[in-house]
């Protein structure tokens, strides 16, 4: 299992990305990480995020996840 992220701040494109923390070259400095929690795969991570954050929109990390980034 891999550890999730995302980051507290909204990107540029209105979305907030979701890491796999310790594989990306991209991450967000420590204060604006929020755990989603350990999952096998990116989709399971974003699926999380979403019941967790439903207001917001999220995307995964083109760097880290490529397969999850849809913009």
């Amino acid at each position: 299992m891999d550890k999730y992220i995302i980051n507290e701040n909204v990107q540029p494109t209105g979305e907030h990305e979701v890491h796999k923390e310790f594989y990306c070259p991209t991450l967000p400095d420590p204060k604006n990480r929020v755990l989603v929690g350990y999952f096998n795969s990116c989709r399971d991570a974003i699926a999380e995020a979403k019941k967790k954050w439903p207001d917001i929109e999220i995307d995964g990390c083109a760097n880290c996840i490529p397969v999850c980034h849809t913009r």
